[in-house]
């Protein structure tokens, strides 16, 4: 055995600062010595060259490398260095290392890197590979035909983040070879005695992230995708790259050098033997017995590559004798009846292994197993014929010498002589999809095949990889995942390809690979295999991640078993899908001592040799002609196995069917998988007499047969999820079960004569139903499947169910996803109506309503061939009525706080009749949004509302109350007998038309199961119901309906504005510009535009009555009849205290507060002193508007000093005042307002947001926005306007993240706004009246900071018993004098905030002067514009 020297030197600790290059040189200590090396006459072959043979060392190359936007820059001091620089460096340390064998040895500086020359790729060395050549043929001191030179090629393979692949790479990966290939062959032809280091540079940006040490690629950079672990292992040792070099990044020409040295001695080393554990460099030197530079002929001599003895190689031939080989007489229709000589095409799908990586390396020559040997494939190579080499594609042409398909020589799957073998190294399941669309296609498109006729084959073999790497992402590498992406490619297969036949080849045993990696005797680069699959390897034997990894290898073939016993591929007769499963029980093939045999594996030990592809391909013939349940499990490769023949009973290739194999199915449910013991009293009887499906599969909704419907998912709630369905009278506890089992809409448990549910009523039609739910448990659990309620969830919660439960549906076995028709239930809504009174706004009618159309918008997107029910939800009132008449029997302390809103508040309360109204919007919100037509304009799509739950009739005992015999212990959650109620009224409403739907549930009803008819056959829709969506009411008036409790005032007036309450204010008033002097609010032309409608006004409007007119002063004439100050018509002498102005600019507020001042005092209907007072300040958009036309005056620091001296007049002034600061809009949003309406364009009115803008102009207009709104919190938050008892300042922020509201088409629904398209009409003003009114009782730090522009009549919020005030920051808990520790947004972060705001947007101001004037000169302003 040759041995390589192998001793330690270490760097010291100083820095390249503190140490020139020659003191740094010069304290280094190299190990080699050179006297211990006979020197002999110059070599004249690079293979037996020397180090003493060297005369001159030169590089080109880059060495910097491009900032990687995923690092901090501060990180990358690599690129601070001069390339060339670094590049000299490495050169001079070599040369000072040979100098020592060679002493005449001449060391040449780097070309410099032209910066006018492309710095992309390589494109860069061709340009220094010349400069290089004419230099040395140039210098005297060296005789450039006879002197040895060694010269360092830096190439940059990767880009952005260097060391880890991506997709987009591939193609700059390609060029940049190109390149490098071309440099290369010029020096090949050019240099003559030339050794040449190829050197990937993009490792010396790994080496300049090394400051603490050697770190893993993933903490350097994080990657969407990686090299395959053969690609990445065997570049990073053919180009003798390091992952992670050096501890000193000061050190790292030194570093880079010594590695580039050791590289020559023994290319093999790899980081575990670079670093000491006293953090020494390893220094490898040249001996006596291996004194040569390693080149890849030499290589093979080295000590830790395999020892190999050339021999003749045995040819892995055989000899087909079948007395049965003719095609059938007449070219069969079915698959079952299909025998080899009548295929005629044949293809696969897969890894490497399909792919022939190494198939034919030789021995030894690692770098080749990057060769694709597809025509050696044991799937579908065919490289000469059978009697040479055994595939499955040679055997089958002893059978049909016309087979086409089959690949031959060497290539990619892109090459022309892969033809049909699809297989790419590296692939895993995930993977199989995209290559069974290319396979498809390929055979589409192949003038050769006759796509439609032609018999074909196809081997699809999977999972290796994702074994390998199951252990860096268990969830991406679950079994459930594997077994679903091959569904998916199959499907396609299923979908697309007629008269197939489909090989699956369940995975192999992997774990015995550790075998061969743990045989010291073994020839292999156990490094290599390492990197190559690090999760069968690493681990250690006894480990539970070993064990671990055995099950999921097992859990990987049950899998593939499941989806094949499925029978989803076994719908047509001329196709199947066979499980082959020959590879399942494979051990190692050992040689006859015993060990280990590495010849039947390639080079790396991992991949297959040709005898094993042959090996392998006589196995899958085998299995392909014995019977299914009957096939071989266990290959021994030691063994030649004989081929077999069909014979002439049996000449066909064997499927289930010819088989006679019954694929085992889904068990029934039994009672163990149930909850309980069936009950009798809870099933039903149907008895139809058709319950055939379709003659073919719909493809429309509308002629949807019960028996065509294949799977049946819910969503909803507890309900839903079937809490307490089975719990004791006496157990309160067990409510919380989840019994999804017997839940009305999913559950699957026992049989329709004992649990009736929807889908044991539809597997009476369709028994291969699935989707259903069994016996108890969460959401999560398998036997919860499609049922996906969770207990306790409200609408908002409602997408997340679907997301998750179409998911599933996507990825599950059972399910083929485009193909099966789906029943979805949806139930929400009464748990959002038992907390409303805790949040009117948050569950609101139109808050419902949008989050189910989100759902609903969801599934309609994403899941084809799908009727969804929408059943109307359950009453809460009816869950009142049982607890007031079972007083004795339900627990009112549970009732509290289960549904609180409803159960506890008093008989004829207006609390009750407020919840009575709300409960009438939220079913008039679901039926709107079913009529909207939003859900039927798709063909196989529905929903249909199922309305029998909007009225319910409880039963009632003898003494009259309430029967809770059909509730749980809580009195609240339906049990068994309710459910089967349910599932009864569910399934007749299905059958019946649109229009004529019960809208009922009479609990004790007798009500017996419908069945479809010959002439309705069908589940009912709105088409097949000749039924009409009603059109939408007219909306007469975009007024609110008043459905607060009546509200008496304070009896005395308050002295603290802390303790305020609607009823108390006395007067009303109003700042601002035009959109407080209501411009436009009623306008229907531009004639009438300029129109001030001060009556409709948001703020301080108050023509006519709430009923018809939203406006603040509207909603507190419901508390205060008298109220003064508000607005009317449109005439200046009817303004009241609406002191606003159109045009007007912050720096208008102190005198628009003088003068509200001078009214209120002269006005004989106010006390000053007593009455309270609301004013509302909003104003700033022309501030903004025309902001980038003078910065100075219209800066930040102007409007927050206007806006304080107007505070200032008020708080020095006005007695009993609580003042409203509404934050200006987000005018960016004003750019998506166009329309052909709009008679005036944004830029005419708002120049600085409407006129064109780049990027970066506009975003620093949205900063300058947003400081705008800081500033207005910071002076009015400030502590001056805290300390008087009777005075207030609240910032209201609605506006702060202004929502443009989109109509159902998705365009910007321009009836918010009048006839410019600016202002805002009628409805926006109704609708800020409603944003700032619910804005002014919702506390401080929790304000909803958007506007929610939806029609609603029943949006205006109501004060509470627990919360009757105006909320100030001393009532929200935020006064610093009184906060404490569990309030949400404490004082000082409000201020904080605001403060930090204010500050940057000073800077802002500097950023934008030189922009601004810099764009004015680009593009002069039109300045005639209509200010708001």
């Amino acid at each position: 055995m040759h041995r390589v020297t192998t001793t330690q030197a270490t760097l010291g600790n100083d820095t390249w600062e503190e140490e020139t290059w020659l003191e740094v040189l010069k304290n280094f200590s190299f190990p080699c010595r050179p006297e211990e090396i006979v020197s002999n006459a110059p070599s004249e072959s690079v293979h037996t060259l020397r180090i003493s043979d060297i005369k001159v060392v030169g590089a080109i190359g880059n060495l910097e490398i491009t900032p990687d936007a995923s690092i901090d820059l501060k990180q990358q001091k690599w690129i601070e260095r001069n390339q060339t620089e670094t590049c000299t460096e490495v050169v001079t340390v070599l040369s000072d290392f040979i100098k020592r064998f060679s002493p005449s040895v001449l060391p040449l500086s780097c070309p410099p890197v032209d910066e006018t020359l492309p710095r992309v790729g390589n494109e860069y060395l061709m340009a220094q590979a010349t400069e290089l050549v004419q230099h040395m043929k140039k210098n005297k001191e060296l005789n450039f035909d006879n002197d040895w030179k060694l010269i360092y090629v830096f190439f940059d393979s990767q880009i952005q983040c260097h060391p880890c692949f991506s997709t987009q790479q591939d193609d700059h990966m390609n060029s940049s070879m190109q390149e490098l290939t071309g440099v290369l062959d010029y020096l090949h032809q050019e240099v003559p005695k030339a050794f040449v280091n190829l050197v990937d540079a993009s490792e010396a940006w790994i080496l300049s992230q090394m400051e603490d040490g050697p770190r893993n690629l993933k903490e350097v950079c994080e990657c969407s995708e990686n090299y395959s672990e053969l690609v990445t292992a065997l570049k990073r040792w053919y180009y003798q790259g390091n992952e992670t070099l050096g501890p000193s990044l000061n050190k790292l020409s030194l570093v880079l050098a010594l590695s580039l040295w050791n590289g020559m001695m023994d290319p093999t080393l790899g980081k575990e033997e670079l670093f000491s554990e006293e953090e020494g460099i390893t220094v490898k030197c040249p001996t006596e017995e291996h004194p040569f530079l390693v080149t890849y002929l030499n290589r093979h001599y080295h000590p830790d590559l395999p020892q190999t003895t050339k021999k003749p190689e045995k040819r892995e031939g055989a000899e087909i004798r079948c007395p049965y080989m003719d095609p059938s007489n007449v070219v069969p229709t079915s698959v079952h009846n299909l025998r080899p000589a009548d295929i005629k095409v044949i293809g696969a799908l897969g890894d490497s292994l399909t792919a022939g990586n190494g198939a034919g390396s030789p021995p030894g020559d690692i770098i080749d197993v990057l060769t694709q040997y597809r025509g050696l494939s044991w799937s579908v190579g065919g490289n000469e014929n059978i009697s040479t080499v055994s595939t499955l594609s040679n055997i089958l042409r002893e059978f049909n010498p016309s087979l086409i398909g089959f690949s031959t020589g060497t290539g990619d799957h892109y090459s022309t002589n892969a033809s049909l073998n699809q297989a790419v190294p590296g692939a895993r399941a995930e993977d199989l999809s995209n290559q069974a669309r290319r396979l498809v296609d390929l055979m589409k498109n192949d003038t050769r095949i006759n796509f439609q006729e032609d018999w074909k084959i196809i081997t699809l073999f999977i999972g290796g990889n994702d074994l390998c790497g199951y252990c860096n992402d268990p969830v991406r590498f679950s079994p459930q995942n594997f077994s679903g992406n091959i569904g998916k490619a199959l499907d396609i297969l299923h979908e697309e390809v007629p008269r197939a036949f489909v090989n699956l080849v369940s995975v192999l045993r992997i774990t015995s690979l550790r075998e061969l990696y743990q045989e010291e005797k073994a020839n292999c680069l156990k490094w290599l295999l390492s990197f190559i699959c690090p999760c069968v390897l690493k681990f250690e034997d006894n480990s539970t991640e070993h064990s671990g990894l055995i099950q999921l290898n097992k859990q990987y073939q049950e899998a593939t078993h499941q989806l094949v016993d499925s029978g989803r591929y076994d719908t047509k007769e001329d196709f199947t899908v066979v499980l082959q499963p020959f590879l399942e029980k494979v051990n190692m093939p050992k040689t006859p001592e015993g060990l280990p045999d590495s010849s039947f594996f390639a080079p790396d030990c991992f991949h297959f040799h040709r005898k094993t592809h042959a090996r392998i391909a006589r196995a899958l013939w085998n299995n392909m002609l014995e019977p299914v349940g009957e096939k071989n499990d266990e290959v021994q490769f030691e063994v030649i196995m004989d081929l077999i023949c069909p014979s002439q009973d049996q000449p066909y290739l064997r499927t289930y069917k010819n088989s006679n194999y019954t694929n085992p199915t889904a068990a029934a449910p039994t009672a163990t998988a149930t909850t309980s013991s069936p009950n009798l009293d809870f099933g039903s009887q149907l008895k139809c007499g058709d319950t055939t499906p379709s003659t073919s599969i719909p493809t429309s909704v509308h002629a949807l047969k019960p028996a065509d419907i294949q799977v049946v998912a819910a969503v909803g709630d507890s309900l839903t999820a079937g809490n307490g369905i089975r719990s004791k009278p006496d157990d309160p506890s067990d409510v919380t079960t989840q019994y999804r089992g017997l839940s009305y809409s999913a559950g699957g448990d026992a049989s329709l004569e004992s649990v009736t549910t929807l889908p044991n009523i539809l597997r009476k039609f369709n028994r291969n139903l699935t989707g259903f739910a069994l016996g108890v448990g969460s959401a999560d659990d398998a036997n919860a499947f499609l049922n996906q309620a969770v207990p306790g969830a409200k609408a908002e919660g409602l997408i997340k169910q679907v997301q998750t439960l179409v998911q599933k549906m996507k990825t599950d076995q059972r399910i083929d996803f485009p193909r099966d028709w789906k029943v979805v239930t949806v139930l929400i809504g009464t748990k959002d109506l038992c907390d409303y009174c805790t949040d009117s706004n948050l569950y609101s009618a139109t808050k419902f309503s949008a989050h189910l159309r989100d759902a609903l918008d969801f599934l309609h997107k994403e899941v084809p061939r799908a009727l969804v029910n929408l059943v109307d939800f359950m009453n809460p009132i009816i869950l009142r009525e049982v607890f007031l008449g079972n007083q004795d029997k339900c627990p009112m302390l549970q009732a509290s706080s289960s549904c609180n809103c409803l159960l506890t508040v008093r008989e004829g309360s207006p609390e009750l009749a407020r919840m009575k109204e709300v409960i009438k919007a939220y079913h008039i919100s679901i039926r709107e949004l079913v009529e909207s037509g939003r859900y039927d304009t798709q063909e196989d799509f529905t929903v249909v509302l199922q309305p029998f739950f909007e009225n319910t009739s409880l039963a009632f005992q003898p003494d009259g109350s309430p029967d809770v015999s059909f509730f749980a212990s809580d009195c609240i959650h339906p049990n068994q007998k309710f459910h089967s109620q349910l599932s009864r009224a569910l399934w007749n409403n299905m059958l019946e038309p649109l229009g004529k739907k019960m809208d009922f549930l009479n609990l004790a009803a007798d009500t017996a199961l419908s069945c479809p008819t010959q002439e309705e056959p069908f589940l009912r829709t709105y088409r097949n119901s000749n039924y009409t969506y009603p059109a939408n009411p007219t909306i007469e008036n975009w007024g609110s309906d008043f459905l607060c409790p009546e509200q008496e005032l304070s009896s005395r007036a308050p002295t603290s504005v802390h303790q305020l309450q609607p009823a108390d204010i006395k007067v009303v008033a109003a700042l601002g510009d035009s959109l407080t002097t209501a411009v436009g609010a009623a306008a229907e032309n531009i004639a009438n535009l300029s129109t001030a409608w001060r009556g409709l006004s948001w703020s301080i409007g108050g023509d006519g009555v709430l009923e018809t007119h939203t406006t603040l002063p509207n909603i507190l004439k419901k508390f205060n009849p008298h109220l003064h100050g508000f607005s009317t018509g449109t005439q200046k002498e009817t303004a009241g205290l609406n002191v606003a102005a159109g045009g007007a600019m912050a720096q208008d507020m102190p005198s628009q507060a003088r003068e509200l001042v001078d009214r209120m005092k002269n006005s004989l209907e106010i006390d000053l002193e007593q009455d309270w007072k609301l004013i509302t300040i909003f104003v700033g958009s022309n501030d903004l508007c025309h902001y980038c036309e003078n910065p100075e005056a219209h800066s930040v620091k102007n409007y927050t000093q206007s806006l304080q001296q107007a505070l200032d007049i008020f708080y020095k002034e006005l007695p009993r005042t609580f003042i409203n600061v509404v934050e200006i809009m987000e005018l960016v949003s004003l750019r998506q307002i166009k329309g052909e309406k709009c008679e005036v364009t944004t830029e005419s009115i708002c120049p600085c947001f409407g006129r064109s803008l780049d990027n970066s102009e506009l975003q620093e207009m949205k900063n300058i926005n947003r400081e705008f709104q800081s500033g207005s919190s910071m002076i009015t938050y400030s502590y001056q306007y805290t300390e008087r008892e009777d005075f207030a300042v609240v910032v209201q922020p609605f506006f702060q993240n202004t929502v443009v509201p989109f109509d159902d088409k998705g365009n910007p629904d321009l009836s918010f706004f009048s006839v410019d398209c600016f202002h805002f009409s009628e409805r926006g003003h109704a609708e800020m009246a409603i944003a700032l009114w619910n804005n002014m009782l919702e506390p401080v730090g929790q304000k909803q900071t958007y506007n929610n522009f939806t029609y609603s009549r029943t949006k205006v919020k109501c004060p509470t018993s627990d919360n009757p005030y105006f909320h100030t920051l001393r009532n929200s808990g935020l006064f610093r004098q009184e906060a404490d520790e569990s309030s949400k947004v404490p004082y000082w972060a409000v201020l904080l905030a605001a403060v930090a705001s204010f500050v940057a947007g000073v800077v802002l101001v500097m950023v934008w002067r030189p922009r601004r004037c810099s764009r004015r000169e680009e593009r002069p302003i039109n300045l005639v514009s209509r200010g708001f």
